[in-house]
């Protein structure tokens, strides 16, 4: 049997991304136990202001979330038949999308109860289980080599960076 590929801009893209949400999400976590913890807090407090550094790992996020969810959208669109992909997208739009609403005082002053703060909220925990349903599907459809070459330096010939835009060019010829 083959080993599986995945397409390097997925890759990097999927990598980026990933690494950025686990950051934000355990940054997140930090935040929600300094200033709200309304359903309990971390047993320990860490010194820091843990809002500007959640809302910079956002900014970092932003663009890649912009561009990863693009790459859904086209050459990665037969991989959101599988819903467990299109949950983790979802949670990502959510949580970016409601995150660039927020605004960091509104936690600085306890005001816990502004709509789009609830739904950052609610997209940190849908994330959170997406992801989980997300790694339990990979490995369950492929197994450890599936898992694996979503984090493989190995590149087909036909599959480095200046071959990118005509992949790209090639899906809106087929698409239109």
């Amino acid at each position: 049997m083959p080993r599986p590929y995945q397409p390097s801009l997925l890759r990097i893209l999927h990598g980026a991304v990933g690494l950025l949400v686990a950051a934000a999400w355990l940054s997140g976590l930090i935040v929600y136990s300094l200033h709200d913890g309304r359903w309990g807090r971390l047993p320990w407090q860490p010194a820091g202001n843990w809002i500007d550094i959640h809302g910079s790992l956002g900014v970092l996020l932003w663009p890649l979330a912009i561009a990863f969810g693009l790459y859904a959208l086209t050459l990665g669109r037969s991989r959101l038949r599988q819903p467990e992909n299109t949950a983790v997208l979802l949670g990502l739009a959510l949580a970016v999308g409601s995150g660039k609403l927020m605004d960091e005082d509104w936690l600085r002053q306890g005001d816990l109860n502004q709509l789009v703060y609830v739904i950052h909220l609610l997209a940190w925990l849908l994330i959170g289980a997406a992801v989980v349903w997300h790694v339990k599907a990979v490995l369950g459809r492929g197994g450890l080599p599936l898992a694996r070459s979503m984090v493989s330096l190995q590149t087909r010939s036909n599959d480095l960076p200046h071959h990118w835009p005509g992949q790209i060019r090639r899906f809106f010829r087929r698409s239109g």
